[in-house]
């Protein structure tokens, strides 16, 4: 049996031109997300909207899929424009009073930091914990908290949660959990019931290999009379495809949370890439993944690199970001870039998150690049 970095080189033809090490921010599409995009621009091109019926079948693809994905139902995924539009949705749409509080943690990206803060002027209070908070530590602060609100994985330190742990937390003590899962999606196992997740959002475009600007909102069917939608649209309302009809009953499942027309060009895109990776297995995709990434910290921490965090086999993730001893981290990043390896400068550190498909020959040139050897 091929290596899976070999088995699926054709499905990835950015390798014939550059080492991707950049998909924590924005990946390149996987080939099929590719071809079914260019399918729908040349059928909207040549035919309008004549084969509507193949656009309906998208969303309800994008739907399927992403339930298999993550063991939720298709009832229970909204379609969204990206990860924040999620997290804003849930944080606007809960019935906040004065005085309820919020568990939220200090490293997030903006999309899962700025929505929590902002409830602070209506009276709602944050618990700013450490992502790296003890097992204690988290059950200390969700004694009386209304919700909590954790990334499966850091965007710079690549921490990685141990969400089932979390979620049994936050179900003994009847706290909301919702999950940032962005970072972790497509490469790590997730499961929203085993884990007691009740809400989870995340865009295409990073570990999916989709395209940017489509995403899903993860609702369970029990929190949804909890988030009411924040934006009221034809979409949204149980009778939408009466256009006579001017009834606010929202429609009866997650798809109450999609105010308008979807993206179809991204869902054409998101479902064929969603498909692509249960077709491979999170397991499988996750092996490799922390294997590369595993390699560049363990090799960098050898030869004095600086590294954000700290990395276990429960801990790792794709990402991992380090400083070169007497570099400026933009430098490192254009020197890599130069030599044809694309990184990210990330809060003065070099971020590198390298995928399944990339063969471990070219972590051991980026090695070399850095000038470890």
């Amino acid at each position: 049996m091929p290596e899976i970095w070999d088995e699926y080189a054709s499905s990835f033809p950015v390798r014939s031109n550059v080492v991707y090490l950049n998909h924590a921010g924005v990946s390149p599409l996987c080939q099929p997300a590719a071809d079914a995009m260019k399918q729908f621009a040349d059928e909207a091109c040549e035919y309008g909207s004549f084969f509507y019926e193949r656009w309906l079948a998208a969303y309800e693809g994008v739907r399927a899929a992403a339930a298999r994905l993550i063991g939720s139902t298709a009832a229970e995924i909204a379609l969204v424009k990206n990860t924040s539009e999620g997290i804003s949705t849930v944080a606007n749409g809960m019935a906040w009073q004065p005085g309820d509080r919020i568990v939220a943690f200090q490293e997030e990206f903006p999309s899962n930091w700025l929505p929590w803060k902002n409830l602070e002027s209506r009276g709602v209070r944050v618990t700013w914990l450490s992502a790296t908070a003890t097992p204690d530590e988290i059950d200390q602060a969700a004694q009386g908290a209304r919700l909590l609100a954790i990334s499966y994985v850091q965007y710079l330190s690549g921490y990685r949660a141990n969400l089932e742990a979390v979620g049994e937390i936050c179900e003994r003590r009847n706290v909301f959990f919702f999950v940032d899962a962005i970072q972790g999606l497509g490469v790590f196992p997730l499961d929203v019931k085993r884990a007691r997740i009740q809400a989870l959002a995340a865009d295409g475009h990073k570990w999916l290999m989709g395209p940017e600007g489509c995403g899903i909102l993860s609702v369970g069917a029990a929190a949804q009379a909890q988030i009411a939608p924040t934006e009221i649209g034809w979409m949204s309302v149980a009778n939408y495809n009466n256009f006579d009809a001017h009834d606010l009953t929202p429609r009866s499942d997650a798809s109450r949370y999609e105010c308008g027309t979807l993206n179809t060009i991204g869902c054409y895109g998101l479902r064929a890439a969603l498909e692509f990776v249960n077709g491979i297995g999170v397991a499988r995709i996750g092996q490799a993944v922390q294997a590369l990434a595993d390699r560049v910290h363990d090799e960098l921490t050898r030869r004095g690199f600086e590294m954000c965090g700290s990395r276990t086999p429960e801990t790792g993730a794709g990402i991992v970001s380090f400083r070169k001893p007497g570099e400026e981290p933009r430098y490192t990043v254009r020197n890599l870039k130069a030599h044809g390896f694309m990184a990210a400068p990330r809060q003065a550190w070099v971020r590198v998150s390298p995928h399944f498909y990339i063969p471990p020959s070219d972590i051991e040139r980026l090695l070399e690049a850095l000038g470890t050897r």
